[in-house]
């Protein structure tokens, strides 16, 4: 009898440490819009230091807290303390970006004969959905669950000719963090007439801290793909695909940013004021994940690696962060402060040949996984 007491004593014990092991889902409110509606948020957090809020405002990344290699908590994910901020300075920080995410030649594009017109945000094409895309509404929240893995998911209905996008998209956004230090972000969405779909993140990294003053430009990256797709001067994709052996986009082996970054003898670099685009890392999307980059801090030992089921890869090296505004630790975001690696379908992919299928059918489920494998080790050789 003492035998079978004791067992159940060690079993009582092990659920207690297991359960104060697993990750938690905390909700909260992130102030109110104009109009009076509350903008819900929701904290994961798990027993390894790392937690993440979820604003429902353009389903948003607002934080993410990391130990470094000493052990030392971050905020790597740039971001702002309220609301108003967020509506003061719309740029694409930390949100959802749909219904197409990246660009669109001239906003235009045709679906079974009929020509359809997106609003044009970027000056001659279309941009991340247009000008009221998925990071400028109020998501739902409609679930929201405790560990083992910690999850919220967020819900948006898009009527029929939103932006000028047909069918009536519905879109969930799931987030989830588990103890292995897994950030897991799954978009899902349904359509009742035929549409086109590219749903990605922007998340803004720095993983020094978002208010460190190193920027990101030291940080070493390394992307698995042998060619990439060259731009316009506009930043549409010419329609190729050019090997990157020889060129600054050769990231196979791992490479600071800032080496080659500002090399004005690469006219792609011109264009785009630095990286701002789209690598081929298959050629269409796949049932499982597969490794899209790999980033490291040398500086603070944070890494992480970033996998997904889709084709493409933009990596954008925060070019256009102009010193206007700020964030959270009450520093200014200036040019290459934070980066942006965005799993997707290629740019433009609905009027370009050969570029991977962009169409959503009545019966059909879009879905685009990505893990970020989050890692507090020792920093990456060059």
């Amino acid at each position: 009898m003492k035998n079978i007491a004791a067992l159940g004593a060690l079993a009582i014990m092990a659920f207690a440490a297991s359960a104060a092991d697993a990750a938690t889902a905390k909700r909260s409110t992130f102030g109110k819009l104009p109009d009076g509606r509350a903008v819900p948020a929701v904290t994961l957090t798990n027993a390894r230091g790392v937690s993440t809020t979820i604003i429902a405002y353009g389903a948003s990344i607002q934080s993410l807290v990391m130990p470094d290699r000493a052990g030392k908590k971050a905020d790597i994910a740039l971001g702002h303390s309220t609301i108003d901020d967020y509506l003061k300075h719309p740029n694409f920080i930390g949100a959802t970006v749909g219904r197409f995410a990246n660009r669109i030649a001239g906003g235009r594009f045709e679906l079974g004969g009929r020509t359809y017109q997106t609003p044009l945000n970027d000056k001659t094409n279309a941009l991340h959905g247009g000008t009221v895309g998925f990071d400028k509404v109020l998501w739902d929240v409609v679930s929201v669950r405790n560990g083992p893995t910690a999850s919220v998911t967020l819900r948006y209905v898009s009527p029929d000719g939103d932006q000028g996008y047909p069918g009536t998209l519905t879109v969930d956004a799931t987030y989830s963090l588990d103890e292995r230090n897994n950030l897991t972000i799954e978009y899902k969405a349904t359509t009742d007439k035929t549409t086109i779909v590219n749903i990605s993140n922007h998340a803004y990294w720095n993983l020094s801290g978002e208010g460190a003053s190193n920027g990101a430009m030291g940080h070493v990256v390394t992307i698995p793909a042998e060619t990439y797709t060259p731009v316009d001067a506009t930043l549409i994709p010419t329609g190729q695909l050019r090997p990157v052996a020889g060129t600054v986009f050769d990231f196979r082996r791992p490479r600071a940013i800032g080496d080659r970054v500002r090399d004005a003898s690469d006219q792609q670099i011109v264009y785009g004021r630095g990286y701002d685009h789209n690598w081929v890392i298959g050629r269409k999307v796949i049932a499982g994940t597969q490794l899209m980059a790999r980033v490291a801090d040398p500086v603070s030992g944070r890494s992480f690696e970033l996998w997904s089921n889709q084709p493409g890869l933009q990596f954008y090296s925060g070019n256009f962060l102009d010193g206007t505004f700020w964030g959270k630790a009450k520093k200014i975001y200036r040019e290459g402060d934070a980066i942006v690696m965005e799993p997707q379908i290629f740019p433009d992919a609905i009027n370009q040949k050969g570029f991977p299928e962009a169409r959503l059918e009545p019966g059909q489920t879009y879905r685009n996984v990505m893990v970020y494998k989050l890692s507090s080790g020792a920093p990456a050789r060059r």
